[in-house]
């Protein structure tokens, strides 16, 4: 009886452990490499606009910063119900942890859809990719940015999936794995938004 109280204590004090964060290392290695690939760009890009500050400038002001606005209150929010989902199912109250994963992918797909909306009006006038180098940058980095989120939610699909024939602690952890992507994707858009919508 010892042996097994010790060898749960144990397991518990290695996931609090640095090489054990929620999701995995590996997972977190991802992210960092992600979160680098984003930052390089967005130095580019800010080398970029010293030479073109003029061009950077009045094609930043043709953006609709209430799209960008309405993106980041709903992509905040997504993180937000994500959040209390794995709170709820680490507390076992399935039923919430559902419904709160639910809310995650429809604000999810709000997110899609108000960005697609956003795209269709760039296209309709003309500001499309090969513009100028920031509607470029734009673009690239968006688009790249919303691939992260389809993915995210396809992630989420597969946990909800594949987390009824899994026990507690294996679907807490890929439950885990798929918030801590997701919040990548809140952060990544937190860094967009400022740098393409306002600070330009």
């Amino acid at each position: 009886m010892n042996q097994s109280v010790t060898a749960t204590e144990t397991q518990a004090i290695d996931h609090k452990n640095f090489f054990y964060p929620p999701g995995g290392i590996l997972l977190w290695i991802i992210i960092l490499l992600e979160l680098l690939t984003f930052g390089i760009a967005l130095i580019i890009m800010a080398y970029t606009s010293l030479s073109e500050k003029e061009i950077f400038h009045e094609t930043a002001a043709k953006l609709n910063a209430v799209y960008g606005t309405v993106n980041t209150i709903v992509l905040l929010t997504s993180g937000y119900f994500m959040a209390i989902c794995v709170k709820q199912f680490k507390l076992k109250n399935y039923e919430k942890s559902k419904r709160f994963l639910y809310f995650t992918q429809a604000t999810g797909l709000l997110f899609i859809i108000v960005k697609s909306v956003e795209y269709y009006h760039k296209i309709a006038e003309g500001l499309t990719l090969g513009y100028n180098t920031f509607m470029d940058f734009y673009w690239l980095l968006t688009g790249f940015h919303l691939v992260h989120v389809i993915v995210g939610m396809v992630i989420l699909i597969g946990i909800y999936i594949s987390g009824k024939k899994k026990n507690h602690d294996e679907a807490a952890l890929n439950l885990e794995s798929g918030a801590a992507f997701w919040h990548l994707c809140d952060l990544i858009w937190l860094i967009l938004f400022p740098v393409l919508y306002l600070i330009f």
